[in-house]
């Protein structure tokens, strides 16, 4: 059960999330407006996602983005229109 928290725009699932969302792999590990992304796995993570969990860290080690540098959330990835 992983969380992470986004720091750029994200499309999952043909819907547009800003930076600063949270996600969830499981319907039981979400927190209040978690999105669920039941694909979340160390192969669909893009480098703007930030571990809030061992098991999100795990994956995001597990991931062609271990070790790399996160971006901080900005104004442009913020929008969501």
């Amino acid at each position: 059960m992983a969380r992470f928290q986004g720091t750029v725009s994200m499309v999952i699932d043909h819907k547009k999330f800003a930076a600063g969302q949270t996600y969830a792999d499981t319907v039981a590990n979400k927190v209040g407006s978690d999105y669920v992304w039941s694909g979340m796995s160390s192969n669909s993570l893009n480098p703007g996602l930030v571990p809030l969990d061992g098991a999100a860290t795990t994956m995001k080690n597990a991931s062609r983005f271990a070790g790399s540098a996160v971006p901080t959330i900005d104004g442009v990835n913020s929008i969501t229109a």
